[in-house]
């Protein structure tokens, strides 16, 4: 079942334990809370007569942001930039490479002519923008890669643009394949929206918590723990929306899930953090950032392929393992 969402600071504010038996209907709740969030993107596609995968790309893609926009911001504030890129930077690898590697290889996911003309072209060149921004020492800008407030300020109206876009391109398709049956009234939409986002960011902090603490007590750097441990637990929620839509044959929402997923982590999220305060690398390396553009050059190659538009199981294999073996690298 759905419930109330907790508001006692004194509450929230304890820290939370490692995951046990006891803790399974907690999960289960979590999940129902997910499934929630999911229907509550596909009505209100059919109430504003858009694609599910606009609705996927906006409104799901910023719910399931939560954690990491916490985290990087919450990162920026206590001065720790490392975190705050390396959060967004794992999470975009996590976002391609696991998730949409995972979905792919339980169902085969479709993409659209408005995917390879429009959408994943979009992630490829806010990929390349990330890197753009965080290279002042190769263009002779600066002798500290930086992304300033003026450049984060920047980064936050590229999204804003990017989604109006988006959303204005999108109406002008046909929204004739979302049924009269997936409409819902605004109150019920509004309950599915605001308990789907709650329970995300509340399991998402969960598990965030516990992750860091392991990875401290293992002794492992703050950039590797911001790009491996903290990105894959903030990206929870797009991995549980993404596998909810795909098991409920709506791909579109899913890949929507993804790309818009990885947009605002770059455009909102770390505008908004930049915004608070400039964003040093640290430990981020070059490693991580072309990892970032590889893998949406990667994701873009495989919508080119002759003869297909879908990413097939096999290639959803061949991406989690590219994630296995660049976590590896990172370790070593």
């Amino acid at each position: 079942m759905v419930k109330e969402v907790v508001h006692d600071p004194i509450l929230l504010g304890i820290p939370s334990q490692p995951a046990t038996k006891e803790d399974l209907p907690i999960a289960q709740d979590l999940l129902e809370t997910l499934i929630f969030h999911e229907k509550g993107c596909v009505g209100m596609a059919a109430r504003f007569r858009v694609p599910e995968f606009i609705i996927g790309l906006t409104v799901m893609a910023v719910g399931t942001s939560m954690p990491e926009l916490t985290v990087s911001m919450m990162s920026a504030i206590k001065g720790s930039s490392s975190m705050a890129i390396g959060n967004v930077t794992g999470s975009n690898l996590f976002n391609t490479l696991v998730i949409l590697g995972i979905c792919a290889m339980v169902r085969p996911v479709e993409i659209s002519k408005d995917n390879v003309r429009r959408d994943i072209p979009i992630c490829v060149g806010v990929s390349l923008l990330l890197w753009i921004a965080t290279a002042d020492r190769l263009f002779g800008i600066s002798d500290v890669d930086t992304i300033n407030r003026v450049e984060g300020i920047i980064l936050l109206l590229l999204y804003i643009a990017t989604i109006i876009y988006s959303i204005r391109s999108g109406k002008k398709e046909s929204a004739e394949d979302i049924s009269d049956e997936a409409k819902m009234g605004w109150g019920k939409i509004a309950i599915f929206i605001v308990l789907g986002l709650a329970g995300l960011v509340y399991g998402g902090n969960m598990c965030l918590d516990s992750a860091i603490a392991i990875a401290r007590a293992w002794g492992v750097s703050e950039a590797v723990i911001a790009v491996t441990i903290v990105a894959a637990g903030t990206s929870l929620p797009e991995l549980a929306s993404s596998l909810s839509a795909i098991i409920n044959k709506k791909p579109s929402l899913a890949l929507g899930n993804i790309i818009g997923s990885n947009v605002a982590n770059i455009l909102l999220i770390l505008g908004a953090s930049a915004s608070i305060k400039p964003l040093t690398m640290g430990g981020i390396t070059q490693l991580d950032l072309g990892m970032v553009v590889g893998s949406a050059v990667l994701l873009m190659l495989s919508a080119l392929m002759v003869g297909k538009r879908r990413i097939t199981r096999l290639e959803g294999v061949i991406f989690f393992l590219i994630y296995v073996a660049y976590v590896i690298v990172l370790l070593k």
